[in-house]
């Protein structure tokens, strides 16, 4: 009896999670349900070339339509499901009921937003997720605008970069001691606060946004240290948070995330998930990972275990960020870190990150080299000598044979 797989949510997870299933099932049906009207596309090109206008919508697309077709994955785009019926196996698409023998859930997150009381809902305010997010915006980028980007992390500083180079007057404001704080060193920190200031960039932090006014559309935001700031337009970028609705509805584990064992499989044995609103066991603790990746990885050992072939998922993680001219590559996770072992190479930079005597995590700033090296490192469990790291003339390479 031929089995039907159900994958909700079209995105990066979604499209890998259908593909690795295919060619691990050539005779189950998959249906792919999107909320979005378009094919699955990346992300990450979003706040960077495609916001720029340096890459058309179709090379966003991480498969053309045809594929979908070829590989007999029937596509269900624009039609967000209603509900999720664990009992009689069944999701709703508006008047559709559609049953399933295996479920996976890659439902993405959803951009923080600020609150309507101090001024959210004014016209002019932005978030960055969607594809249809980022057309909305983008008229907006016209030299000599004035652009307010709340949050210092890599998608606020990213939309800072791609304005300062349209011309734009740009401040980001950051509540917190320092940009980049929750997923960097203090000395990444200061290498993008640099950049930005060359690029003419206003970067305040320690200041917090009290409100955004004006009459329907934001015109002005008033500062946490008691200063007004005339704006045209605001970008919020503020983290995301996992889209657990639906699994919340139906009575889905949630734990920072849905949570899921190491198989990628939630509280439902018929149900996985994968992606950014998934959490997962990890060596640490649990652990919920955003980014291309891990939703890669993560839906397509999730695919392996829907198709009855069991494996444990473990992570790699790896992320990246565009700004300007420099390409930062990050291998690894920071957290627990104690000691950072600077590489200068010009115009290469790296931040390599230790705890005790070991390795976690390497920044890559235009120094592709470093990133490869370091990642393969950590993925072996190796850790170099820190001052053979921080010898700009001595050659990384031959540590991956040690």
């Amino acid at each position: 009896m031929t089995k039907h797989f159900l994958i909700v949510g079209a995105g990066q997870a979604g499209q890998a999670l259908a593909g690795k299933l295919r060619a691990l099932d050539d005779d189950c049906a998959i249906t792919l349900i999107g909320e979005e009207p378009v094919p699955p596309y990346q992300r990450p090109p979003l706040s960077k070339k495609y916001l720029l206008g340096e890459m058309a919508v179709e090379r966003l697309y991480l498969r053309p339509e045809s594929w979908y077709d070829e590989n007999r994955i029937a596509l269900r785009l624009g039609r967000p499901v209603r509900a999720l019926d664990r009992g009689a196996k069944t999701v709703t698409l508006g008047e559709d009921v559609l049953p399933y023998d295996g479920l996976a859930l890659a439902t993405g997150a959803v951009p923080r937003r600020l609150p309507a009381a101090i001024g959210g809902e004014l016209d002019g305010v932005y978030t960055v997720r969607s594809l249809a997010d980022v057309d909305a915006m983008a008229p907006e980028f016209a030299a000599g605008r004035r652009l307010l980007v709340v949050g210092g992390g890599y998608i606020g500083l990213e939309a800072a970069a791609v304005a300062a180079r349209r011309g734009l007057q740009v401040t980001v404001l950051e509540a917190a001691p320092r940009i980049l704080q929750r997923v960097a060193a203090p000395e990444t920190s200061d290498y993008f606060r640099a950049a930005h200031a060359a690029e003419g960039v206003d970067i305040r932090e320690n200041c917090g946004l009290e409100a955004l006014l004006g009459e329907g559309r934001v015109g002005s935001a008033r500062l946490s240290d008691g200063s007004t700031l005339e704006v045209d337009f605001v970008v919020v970028g503020v983290g995301i948070t996992p889209d657990t609705a639906l699994a919340e509805a139906a009575g889905l584990e949630i734990d920072n995330g849905i949570r899921t064992d190491s198989h990628c499989r939630t509280s439902d044995p018929s149900i996985w998930a994968a992606g950014d609103c998934a959490s997962f066991p990890g060596p640490a603790g649990r652990l919920r990972l955003e980014s291309v990746g891990n939703a890669i990885d993560m839906a397509e050992c999730a695919a392996a275990n829907m198709a009855g072939r069991p494996q444990d998922y473990v992570p790699a993680p790896w992320f990246w960020s565009d700004q300007f001219d420099i390409k930062l590559q990050i291998a690894g996770l920071s957290t627990g870190y104690d000691r950072i072992v600077i590489r200068d190479t010009p115009p290469g930079r790296s931040h390599w990150y230790y705890a005790g005597d070991r390795l976690i995590a390497v920044d890559a700033m235009n120094d592709s080299r470093a990133y490869m090296i370091g990642k393969r490192l950590i993925e072996a469990g190796r850790s170099p000598d820190p001052a053979v790291i921080a010898d700009p003339e001595a050659d990384l390479k031959p540590l991956l044979k040690a």
